[in-house]
């Protein structure tokens, strides 16, 4: 679904980005992990059309990204959680919800969703009237998530989605990522957060100094923890 092929992106002479190819596949959960300053973000913006690569080529479904401006893309399908959340803090959770699917123009499919969302973050439910600004870290980050999947996505990119959140509800984050990939939703997640992503996604790209160092399936990463250790 998404190819990346010799992607650079620089920053004037910082190099952010170098040289870097992956794919996510249609239905796959694929991870992304590195430490701070790997080029995580960066990848992600370079996706979203918020940053103009240095050199190479994006495609999704076939289709070449690089001249389709942001919204577009949005229209066709890529949905970005990006890192700090991006909420509107002063409007209620159902608001940021109706917000975020305003792009459907369906009534009803908007209502759909926000009840969908609801399902898989009970207590958004509750606190639907709260100001989004209100909630607990991850209280909010629930709301991003169920903002990323407003607007029905195909292919659903998480930027750092356990940041700062205590392990109980980064393990709430990672069941639903579960259910959302049980039914059938493309997945990229680029985390610093090993344990999550292994626990979630079937493929992980290990990145360091902006390029991929190692590429493998999750379950074997797991029986061979050294090699995150020693890349990360």
């Amino acid at each position: 679904m998404l190819e990346i092929k010799d992607l650079t992106v620089r920053y004037g002479p910082f190099l952010a980005v170098d040289h870097l190819a992956m794919s996510v596949g249609k239905g796959e959960i694929v991870g992304v992990v590195g430490p701070n300053g790997a080029g995580k973000s960066s990848i992600v913006k370079a996706i979203g059309g918020l940053v103009e690569p240095k050199s190479g080529r994006l495609t999704f479904d076939g289709s070449e990204l690089q001249s389709v401006p942001t919204h577009r893309r949005i229209k066709l399908g890529i949905s970005i959680v990006p890192e700090g959340r991006g909420l509107f803090p002063r409007m209620s959770v159902e608001e940021n919800l109706v917000i975020a699917g305003d792009a459907l123009g369906n009534g009803k499919r908007v209502q759909h969703n926000i009840e969908r969302c609801y399902t898989l973050f009970p207590i958004l439910k509750e606190r639907r009237w709260q100001a989004a600004g209100t909630l607990s870290g991850g209280q909010q980050q629930m709301v991003a998530v169920s903002m990323g999947l407003m607007p029905d996505p195909r292919l659903l990119i998480l930027d750092e989605p356990s940041l700062g959140l205590a392990p109980i509800v980064i393990g709430e984050i990672g069941r639903a990522l579960t259910t959302l990939g049980a039914e059938g939703l493309t997945v990229a997640l680029f985390e610093q957060n090993a344990k999550l992503t292994c626990s979630v996604a079937e493929r992980i790209y290990i990145l360091a100094s902006g390029a991929v160092r190692h590429h493998d399936r999750a379950e074997d990463l797991l029986k061979n923890p050294e090699i995150l250790d020693h890349l990360m």
